[in-house]
């Protein structure tokens, strides 16, 4: 086909257009975040030279955008320095040791940034939803949790907290994508059918874990995550600014969307109040 076929076709059929413009805005929005992935390869190496070690716990419900972030924060990082930690089920020797243990053998060495697609807080909302835990293992996690991770800012680690936050319709509607694309089915599991049918009771138990686990030493930054590039691009700004890194390029804008981002503490406020609008707040 040669050009002037292509752009006779792209002129006469509307599908093509929206085709090829859904296409230049990605290619937009992708070449956009490079800025700030070369900040990122600064902040990595400012961490290097200091023997400063990094932890980014990544959370947030099924589908709600954690992976495709994790991969643009780290697209370009030097392999050598960061580690992506994604542990799947413990064993039954890891089941009988310190609950923390496992998470702990991954933390990272100096000079390197570990990030966790889902983390320790395992126990706060899936494991306790699922019945994967007991109320016992479940009350004696949130009220260990807040003096662990003091623990480990005390002892000197960057440690950042990210919710990603969906709504319910758009989590649906991505659920929906993975059911129907064959390159998207194996995201799918028969637990995500189930996130849908309980999500009332992960958004209490999201609650309880802001509540209890927001603190002034180790608070979490809540990212809405219902338009993925703004998520990306916010969940980088937020490492960024978290670290007094060398040579930044002062021409960027490392300001977070204030309707993207909020802290957990005005997360908290916004669930109280929608909670209590549905009746089913208990303060």
């Amino acid at each position: 086909m040669t050009f002037e076929d292509f752009l006779e076709q792209f002129n006469s059929s509307e599908t093509l257009q929206k085709k090829v413009y859904k296409k230049y805005s990605y290619y937009l929005q992708e070449s956009s975040l490079k800025p700030y992935q070369v900040e990122l390869l600064k902040l990595q190496e400012y961490l290097e030279k200091q023997d400063e070690k990094m932890i980014v716990l990544v959370e947030g419900r099924d589908a709600s955008g954690k992976g495709g972030a994790i991969r643009r924060i780290t697209r370009y990082m030097n392999e050598k320095h960061y580690r992506t930690v994604a542990l799947g089920k413990p064993s039954e020797v890891q089941r009988s040791q310190w609950y923390f243990q496992r998470y702990v053998e991954q933390f990272p060495r100096g000079g390197e940034i570990v990030l966790f697609d889902r983390s320790w807080y395992n126990r706060a909302m899936v494991e306790p939803v699922f019945n994967f835990c007991t109320k016992e293992q479940y009350a004696i996690f949130m009220k260990s949790v807040p003096s662990f991770e003091e623990d480990l800012v005390n002892h000197g680690f960057y440690f950042i907290k990210i919710y990603f936050s969906v709504t319910k319709e758009e989590q649906n509607a991505r659920f929906t994508d993975r059911e129907i694309n064959p390159l998207k089915q194996w995201k799918l599991s028969e637990i995500d059918v189930q996130m849908q049918e309980r999500w009332d009771e992960f958004t209490q138990m999201k609650y309880e874990m802001l509540k209890q686990t927001h603190t002034e030493v180790a608070p979490w930054t809540v990212i809405r995550s219902n338009n993925k590039f703004k998520a990306r691009l916010n969940a980088i700004k937020t490492i960024l600014n978290s670290v007094p890194y060398e040579n930044r390029n002062m021409d960027l804008d490392y300001t977070v969307d204030e309707q993207i981002v909020h802290s957990g503490h005005r997360e908290i406020e916004n669930m109280e109040a929608d909670l209590k609008s549905q009746g089913k707040f208990i303060g």
